[in-house]
């Protein structure tokens, strides 16, 4: 399941920081800006929310993290999550099975960074497309999601992420301000 969230301003900052995990409180202090803080609380708190629909727990989760750094629910191991936001909104995604997401801003994007991680079937994609800064962030978002699903960079080879991703499937969704993009195993007994 799939959560967005777009008012990061709607919340008293102060009040979400008590009503979160101490680990959380801690990471999103860490932030010298109040939209950071508030980007990383707002997602967190799309995930304590799926957690009590989805799940019925109510606990505000703790995380640990696996051998790529990848966070995991401490004390929940079939409960897999993805968090991410950009400037107009947060997201996150809960399943019964590995997932990714990714969540960016459509904005201009710069040919000389598409060239850095986009191969050059994507580079021509990117190029042909009407809206060129929409097909490169869809193509980003898919390598961000599946990123996030797998934990593997294949070696900082970013340009060719998605030749190996038959195994995986992409959901995107489109909005006005923003483009996020779901990455989950075909099969859901998949192991990674």
């Amino acid at each position: 399941m799939v959560y967005i969230d777009e008012n990061i301003w709607d919340f008293d900052l102060q009040q979400a920081l008590e009503q979160v995990s101490a680990q959380r409180r801690e990471y999103a202090l860490r932030y010298r800006h109040e939209r950071d803080q508030r980007l990383c609380i707002a997602a967190y708190r799309l995930l304590m929310r799926a957690m009590k629909l989805e799940y019925g727990i109510d606990e505000a989760p703790e995380f640990i993290y696996d051998e790529n750094g990848k966070p995991l629910l401490k004390g929940y191991p079939d409960i897999h999550f993805s968090l991410s936001h950009c400037h107009e909104a947060v997201a996150c995604a809960v399943s019964d099975h590995p997932v990714g997401i990714d969540i960016e801003t459509t904005e201009h994007y710069s040919i000389e960074v598409a060239r850095r991680v986009m191969n050059d079937d994507e580079i021509r994609q990117i190029e042909a497309s009407a809206q060129p800064e929409v097909t490169f962030t869809q193509l980003w978002t898919k390598k961000e999601s599946l990123f996030k699903l797998t934990g593997d960079d294949l070696d900082g080879n970013t340009a060719q992420m998605l030749d190996k991703a038959d195994n995986y499937r992409f959901e995107t969704v489109i909005h006005p301000r923003y483009i996020y993009t779901v990455c989950s195993t075909t099969t859901p007994d998949k192991k990674h």
